[in-house]
């Protein structure tokens, strides 16, 4: 993450606010109840900052061949940070983006407008928009969602995951962003809860999150197909902070014991300790 200015250059919507990039003169950080949420650079949309987001580039680059365009959902909007980095680099791509919080969208369109036609912000529940959708409408689904710097109990169930899977196409990829801390109990169980309906799995994260030495982002790719899982190692090794990519027995050995969730067990994911995102 770049250095950030002090100065704070929007007003708050509820519980959001925008920090002025020091270093990029066109960049903003967004901040939920003080919380890092989204970084963008209106002039470089291709510049991704946050670790996880970049990791889900990777995942989103892997997903079909350069430059061809996606139909991607996007469940949780933030700063339209990932929506704009595929307008980007796969110019022609259908985009919805979902927020339950409609001030953030009014601030959002106000200070950091997408100027992307094709591009769709719908307000609403997830999940309850998610159930809604024609099946096999994306190629992508994207799910990144924080209450309070949680995700919502009900974002993390084998029902929610089934949802995901009915919005995919047959060769599709759903990846979430799973914050979780030692003894990454959350993560494990979501990775148990997403295989129930998607054959094949990775998580990439950095090694000291894997291994349980600091909270951080873990990012779970699934799909109906294989995974390119030799390209996302290659990508995530080669990121300023390398990435570890857990897929076959890697992943069924960091899963083992772990049992799914569904809507009468599901917990939000654990909040973070102090200072976890501190920048």
């Amino acid at each position: 993450m770049t250095a950030m200015g002090r100065r704070r250059e929007t007003g708050v919507a509820g519980r959001a606010e925008l920090l002025r990039d020091a270093d990029r003169p066109a960049a903003w950080m967004l901040l939920v109840d003080g919380v890092p949420q989204s970084h963008v650079d209106l002039d470089d949309p291709g510049y991704l900052d946050f670790e996880y987001v970049r990791r889900i580039g990777h995942v989103i680059d892997a997903a079909a061949p350069a430059g061809q365009p996606l139909r991607v959902l996007h469940l949780g909007a933030g700063a339209l940070t990932l929506a704009r980095y595929v307008a980007a680099t796969r110019p022609g791509s259908s985009q919805l983006a979902v927020e339950a919080d409609a001030e953030l969208v009014d601030l959002i369109r106000l200070r950091l407008p997408p100027r992307n036609p094709r591009l769709r912000i719908r307000v609403g529940d997830a999940r309850a928009e998610l159930e809604r959708l024609r099946p096999g409408s994306f190629d992508v689904v994207i799910a990144d969602v924080f209450d309070g710097g949680q995700t919502p109990a009900h974002l993390t169930s084998a029902e929610f995951w089934a949802a995901i899977r009915r919005a995919v196409r047959g060769t599709g990829v759903a990846v979430a962003n799973v914050a979780d801390g030692a003894p990454l109990a959350h993560a494990r169980a979501q990775v148990a809860t997403a295989t129930t309906v998607f054959p094949h799995a990775c998580l990439i994260a950095d090694a000291g999150v894997l291994r349980g030495r600091r909270f951080g982002n873990l990012v779970l790719a699934v799909s109906p197909a294989p995974l390119p899982a030799y390209e996302l190692t290659r990508r995530a090794a080669a990121d300023p902070l390398p990435g570890r990519v857990l897929h076959g027995r890697d992943l069924k050995r960091f899963t083992a014991g772990a049992k799914p969730v569904t809507d009468a067990t599901a917990t939000p994911s654990p909040a973070a300790p102090p200072g976890a995102f501190a920048f």
